[in-house]
C-alpha cells in the first residue's frame, strides 16, 4: 500500500479524470460499431495471434468491444456499473481508481499471452480474442464497491432494495459458477480479470485479508487534511465545527480528522467507524456510515 501511495505522489497528476465516463463512451462506440460495421470489432479484440503479427492496437482497443449485446438488461447493468465506478473514483481518487482498472486490463493481457504460449507449446493454434473483455473487470468493481460500502443499499433493477454485501455474495457466486463451468481459456480470462481485486483487497497488507481500499481512502483523506492544516495560515479546528472537513480536537487534546455532521462522532470514538462526504449536501459535510444514507441533506 505504501508503494501505491508513493506512486500516487509521483504520478498522480497524470491520472485520467472521469475515467468511468470515458469507459461508457468507449462502450457506446463499440455498440455503434456493432450495429453499423460489426466486422470491424473482429479487428479490435485481444488476440495474441494477431498482436504478434503486428496488430499492436489490439492491446488497447479490446476494451471497446461491448461486454454483451445491446438490450434493456445491458443498459441497466451498464448504468449500474457506471454509478459504482464513479463512487469508487470519488472514494479512492482518480489515480487509485485508474490503477485498479488498468491493472485489471494488464492482468487480462498477460493472461491472454500466457494462454497463447500454453497452446502454442502444445502445437495448437487457438484464437480466443473474443473471450477476453471487460465484463469480469466490471464485476470486480462491484466487489470492490461492496468492500468499501458493505452496508450501502441499492435498488436492483431500480426496484429491489438490496445491501451491497449481499449483492457481492451473489456476484461472487456467479463468478465461481462461471469459473467452474467453463474450459481452460474461460478460467484464465476470469482469473486474470479478477486478479486485481484479489491483490488489492487480500494482499495489500502483507497478506492480511482485511487490507482493503476503505482504509486506503481514509488514510488518503487524513493526509490531505493534515497537509492542508500544516499550510501557512491554517490551524486545527475545534470540536465545535459544523461537520465539515478539517481537524478537530477532543477534550483529551487528541486531533481527529473526520467528524460526522449528524452525530458528532470522530474516528477517535471507534476504529470501525468510516466517514464519507455527501455529494447532495450543499457544502463539504461528512457523515459516518450510520448516517451517510439516513441524514437530511443540508441545502
Amino acid at each position: 500500500m505504501k508503494f501505491l501511495y508513493s506512486l500516487e505522489r509521483r504520478f498522480g497528476r497524470y491520472a485520467i479524470r472521469n475515467l468511468p465516463s470515458i469507459i461508457i463512451g468507449l462502450y457506446a462506440a463499440g455498440y455503434l460499431l456493432m450495429f453499423i460495421a460489426p466486422q470491424i470489432l473482429g479487428y479490435l479484440t485481444l488476440d495474441p495471434v494477431y498482436i504478434l503479427q503486428g496488430q499492436v492496437w489490439r492491446l488497447v482497443t479490446w476494451i471497446i468491444v461491448p461486454p454483451g449485446r445491446m438490450d434493456v438488461f445491458t443498459i441497466i447493468m451498464l448504468f449500474f456499473y457506471f454509478s459504482l465506478a464513479r463512487s469508487l473514483e470519488r472514494t479512492w481518487g482518480s489515480f487509485l481508481f485508474n490503477f485498479y482498472y488498468f491493472s485489471g486490463m494488464l492482468f487480462s493481457i498477460i493472461g491472454a499471452f500466457l494462454l497463447y504460449a500454453f497452446y502454442t507449446a502444445g502445437g495448437f493454434r487457438y484464437s480466443f480474442g473474443a473471450l477476453f473483455s471487460t465484463y469480469y473487470i466490471n464485476m470486480s468493481m462491484l466487489l470492490a464497491f461492496a468492500m468499501s460500502y458493505p452496508d450501502a443499499e441499492v435498488l436492483l433493477y431500480f426496484v429491489i432494495p438490496l445491501k451491497m454485501k449481499w449483492l457481492a455474495l451473489l456476484d461472487g457466486a456467479l463468478i465461481l459458477y462461471s469459473f467452474f463451468q467453463t474450459g481452460l481459456p474461460g478460467k484464465v480470462a476470469i482469473a486474470a480479470a479478477m486478479l486485481n481485486f484479489v491483490i488489492f483487497f487480500l494482499l495489500t497488507r502483507s497478506g492480511k485479508a482485511a487490507g482493503s481500499f476503505k482504509q486506503a481512502a481514509r488514510k488518503a483523506q487524513f493526509r490531505k487534511a493534515f497537509d492542508n492544516a500544516r499550510r501557512p495560515g491554517s490551524s486545527a479546528r475545534s470540536s465545535g465545527g459544523a461537520g465539515r472537513s478539517g481537524m478537530y480536537r477532543d477534550p483529551n487534546g487528541k486531533i481527529a480528522i473526520h467528524r460526522c455532521a449528524q452525530c458528532g462522532r470522530t474516528e477517535l470514538d471507534s476504529d470501525s467507524l468510516e466517514f464519507r462526504y455527501c455529494s447532495k449536501c450543499n457544502g463539504a459535510y461528512e457523515y459516518c456510515q450510520d448516517h451517510l444514507f439516513t441524514h437530511t441533506h443540508r441545502q
